[in-house]
C-alpha cells in the first residue's frame, strides 16, 4: 500500500491534552500523556523491526524492561549526532499487550484482520513488538536497532526486519512521488493521536504495517498514462488527476475515506526497500491513526473494492507479505512499563470499547476517532 501522504519536514508545535488517571508506580509522580514520536519530521533512513516474544515469563520480563528503556537508548545513541534526528516508536501487539501490561486492551487493539478477495490477500503475520526507527543517517538507525536487539537477546525472535531508504525526490520504486497529501502540524496530531474518545489511553496511537513486494518488470511494461490512472496522479510532476478523468479504482480514490463530507486521514511514513540479490523490490507501508478502523476501511477498499470488485489495481503488481496491528502507548506509559507489575499496578479507567464493534464492522464514530453511539 503506497502512501499518498507524508509528514512535513517541520516538526509541529502543538499542545497535547493532559492525561487522566493512568497506572504509575506508587513512587513515581504522574506525567502528562505526551505521545511517542509518531508525528515526526521526514528522514532519509528507517528500520522497521518486528519481533515475537518467546513464551516464557523471563522473556516477557526482558521485553517489558527493554520497552521501558527505549527512550534512554534513543537519547544515548542520538547524542552522537544531534542533527541526526534519531527517534523510535514502539508498538505493542494484542497478545504482547496482555502479557506485558496486564491492563485492559485499548479499544481498537486486536489481531490484524486478514482480507481474502479474488486472489488478493492481505495477510496476517506474527508480531508482538514493533520498533519504527528513523534518522537522517542509516548508521544511527542500525546502531539503535543493534542496541535494542542486544537487550532482547534470547528473549525474542525477529519476525521481520526492513531497512528503508529515501528514493530520489520522495518517490517509491514504482516511480511516483509518495507522500504528497499527508496531514501536517495539528492536522497530523488530530489524525494520529488518541484524544478524549479513549481517556484511558490519551496520547496513544494505532499503527498498521504491511510489507509489499512489487513486480517491477510487469509494472514497467505499462504505458505511463496507464500507471497514472492506477495511482491517480501524474508521474513526472505529481499532480492529482482531475475527478472527471480519475478512475474510481485509482489508488488515491479508494484511500480517501469521508464521513459526512469530512475526510478522515491517517499519518503514513512509507519507505522503499529492496534487495538485488533476492530480487525483492517493495514498499513498507506504515500508517498511524487514532482509530485503526480508518486504515482497515482503506484496506477493505483496496483488496475487496468499493463497491466490491472495484479494487486497487496496484494489487495486480504488488502483494502484501506481512500484516500487523500494534498499539503505540503514550511515552509516559511506555517508560513506566517495567513498573506495571501485578503488585504495583494502580487502577486505570476501563477503556470505552464502543468505538470498536465485535462483529468487525466499522462505525462512523470510530473512523473519526470518536466513540460511536
Amino acid at each position: 500500500m503506497r502512501q499518498d501522504e507524508r509528514v512535513s519536514t517541520d516538526a509541529p508545535a502543538v499542545a497535547f491534552p493532559a492525561e487522566p488517571a493512568r497506572p504509575v508506580h506508587p513512587s513515581r509522580p504522574a506525567q502528562p500523556s505526551e505521545p511517542q514520536a509518531v508525528v515526526s519530521p521526514l528522514t532519509k533512513a528507517a528500520i522497521f523491526l518486528v519481533v515475537v516474544v518467546n513464551p516464557d515469563e523471563a522473556s516477557a520480563a526482558t521485553a517489558q524492561s527493554l520497552c521501558a528503556d527505549v527512550s534512554a537508548l534513543v537519547r544515548a545513541v542520538g547524542f552522537r549526532d544531534l542533527n541526526g534526528r534519531l527517534s523510535c516508536v514502539t508498538g505493542i501487539g494484542p497478545a504482547a499487550w496482555d502479557r506485558l501490561t496486564d491492563l485492559p486492551r485499548p479499544a481498537g487493539l486486536h489481531p490484524f484482520r486478514e482480507i481474502f478477495a479474488a486472489g488478493r490477500h492481505a495477510v496476517s503475520t506474527p508480531g508482538d513488538l514493533l520498533f519504527h526507527i528513523r534518522a537522517t543517517r542509516m548508521d544511527l538507525c542500525f546502531e539503535l536497532a543493534g542496541q535494542i536487539m542486544k537487550r532482547l537477546a534470547g528473549a525474542v525472535t525477529i519476525a521481520d526486519e526492513v531497512h528503508g531508504f529515501s528514493y530520489f525526490d520522495e518517490r517509491d520504486l514504482l516511480g511516483f512521488v509518495d507522500g504528497t497529501e499527508n496531514p501536517t502540524g495539528t492536522a497530523a496530531v488530530v489524525a494520529a493521536i488518541i484524544g478524549d474518545e479513549e481517556p484511558a489511553y490519551t496520547g496513544g496511537s494505532y499503527v498498521i504495517v504491511q510489507k509489499y513486494l512489487h513486480d517491477l518488470d510487469a509494472w514497467n511494461t505499462l504505458p505511463v498514462e496507464q500507471q497514472e490512472q492506477i495511482i491517480g496522479r501524474t508521474k513526472l510532476d505529481d499532480i492529482e488527476l482531475a475527478d472527471d478523468v480519475k478512475p474510481s479504482y485509482a489508488h488515491n480514490a479508494l484511500n480517501t475515506i469521508e464521513v459526512d463530507g469530512e475526510e478522515i486521514k491517517i499519518v503514513r511514513d512509507n519507505m522503499p526497500f529492496g534487495s538485488l540479490a533476492a530480487g525483492e523490490f517493495g514498499t513498507y507501508f506504515i500508517g498511524y491513526a487514532r482509530s485503526p478502523a480508518t486504515t482497515e476501511q482503506m484496506l477493505q477498499n483496496m483488496f475487496v473494492g468499493s463497491p466490491p470488485g472495484n479494487y486497487d489495481r496496484i494489487l495486480d503488481f504488488s502483494r502484501a507479505v506481512t500484516g500487523n496491528l500494534f498499539f503505540v502507548p503514550p511515552q509516559s506509559l511506555l517508560d513506566d512499563l517495567d513498573a506495571l507489575s501485578a503488585d504495583g499496578r494502580a487502577a486505570r479507567p476501563e477503556p470505552d470499547r464502543t468505538a470498536s464493534h465485535g462483529d468487525g464492522s466499522l462505525s462512523i464514530g470510530s473512523l473519526r476517532g470518536e466513540a460511536s453511539t
